[in-house]
């Protein structure tokens, strides 16, 4: 029997970080391998060039699986693959733009979904420490990794506990003044943005911070990342855009394993094909 796949119109995914040490590499190349799109957006900091080139980083085997899986789609499933620069591959910026066939590497992008128009970025061009001072980036990254390693030996005492994992860094998000406001600007920024251009919505990613919401008219989506949310934003043929988790991603896999194994016992049986995923209420696990 052929492997189980979830088929959306556009998947975007970000921040991924391969060759960062806290990355979950392995659970966005399940997420891959099990889904099927027209259009793949990689939007940004899918390659940690700042943790590879400090030799802070490792590539292994699932970076490197991570890479076929790509080149895999763009071959054999013919998806067209829009790589967007962001600031830890900003050494690509030098290259840009880069076409080859179904395989592009851009500043942005934009999308069409149903008469509606959507800019996609990154979103560091509106991070002015990241844009302007980076030594204090930098320094801003190794502190960033530092507490996500004291997060994964903490986790690992939650667990043993029989507790449920626990973000220090998404704590600080929420609790500190000033990083509140940083993404409240960035937020507002990017929608500004949009505005500009005449677009109803953007997509980003950079702060690490999923979200699905309006703000001033425009739909603000926020991929999140594959470092500690595991999220990515996903279009339905209908041109639903969804924010999707990892867990919600398994437990919509396990229902289309299902379906297809009581269709496969009863091939008789008139079925009605399933032209999309199924969907649950909420996407989002809080």
């Amino acid at each position: 029997m052929k492997k189980t796949v979830l088929t959306f119109k556009t998947i975007v995914i970000s921040d991924v970080h391969l060759g960062m040490r806290n990355s979950r590499v392995e659970r966005v190349n399940r997420f891959l391998q099990h889904t099927n799109c027209r259009t793949l957006i990689l939007n940004g900091d899918i390659i940690d060039a700042w943790s590879l080139n400090r030799r802070r980083g490792t590539w292994n085997k699932h970076c490197s699986r991570f890479i076929r899986l790509i080149l895999k789609k763009i071959e054999k499933k013919k998806t067209k693959v829009i790589y967007l620069r962001g600031n830890h591959d900003d050494v690509l910026r030098r290259f840009m733009p880069i076409h080859f066939e179904g395989f592009n590497i851009l500043e942005d992008y934009t999308l069409h979904s149903k008469g509606r128009k959507y800019l996609v970025l990154h979103g560091d061009v509106f991070d002015r420490i990241t844009s302007r001072y980076a030594m204090i980036a930098h320094l801003g990254d190794i502190g960033y990794q530092l507490l996500l390693g004291i997060n994964r030996f903490y986790n690992r005492y939650r667990s043993w506990r029989g507790k449920r994992y626990y973000s220090l860094s998404k704590l600080v998000k929420r609790k500190v003044k000033k990083a509140v406001n940083f993404i409240g600007k960035f937020e507002s920024s990017l929608v500004g943005l949009a505005k500009h251009h005449g677009c109803d919505g953007v997509i980003c990613g950079h702060i690490h911070t999923a979200e699905d919401k309006m703000l001033d008219d425009i739909h603000y989506l926020n991929s999140g990342d594959w470092v500690e949310s595991h999220t990515a934003i996903v279009e339905h043929k209908d041109g639903r855009f969804q924010l999707i988790d990892y867990p919600t991603f398994e437990k919509l896999l396990a229902e289309a394993k299902l379906a297809k194994k009581a269709k496969s016992d009863h091939p008789g049986k008139n079925r009605p094909e399933m032209e999309d995923t199924p969907q649950p209420k909420s996407l989002l696990t809080t």
